[in-house]
């Protein structure tokens, strides 16, 4: 039997150019309509976002909530597996902080004589 490695499965559930900038958004702000996180990440277009969060929904990470109203009223939200993601995005946005110091100390080879 294949041993599946947890890495790789976690990795395959938030890849994609656009799961984790969703998944952000969501940790950051809360129950989020669809026309919120189309204007929160500008270059996605519409058809992909409802892939990417009909993806997440599958993966259990977000719930989404239909309101019975005309035009119909959709919201999304982290699931509590989805929102166990926290810790790991915050030591992302640590890191980038901290690579974006990083990387503005370091001379350019351009910079050096």
């Amino acid at each position: 039997m294949e041993e599946r490695c947890p890495t790789h499965i976690a990795l395959g559930v938030i890849s994609g150019k656009w799961k984790a900038l969703i998944l952000y958004q969501l940790l950051n702000h809360g129950t989020t309509r669809f026309g919120e996180l189309k204007k929160a990440i500008p270059d996605i277009t519409s058809r992909v976002l409802t892939k990417q969060l009909r993806e997440l929904e599958a993966a259990k990470l977000i719930h989404r909530k239909i309101y019975p109203e005309v035009p119909p009223r959709v919201e999304y939200t982290l699931s509590e597996l989805g929102y166990s993601l926290k810790p790991i995005f915050d030591e992302l946005n640590q890191w980038g902080s901290e690579y974006l110091e990083s990387i503005s100390q370091t001379p350019s080879l351009q910079d050096i004589p």
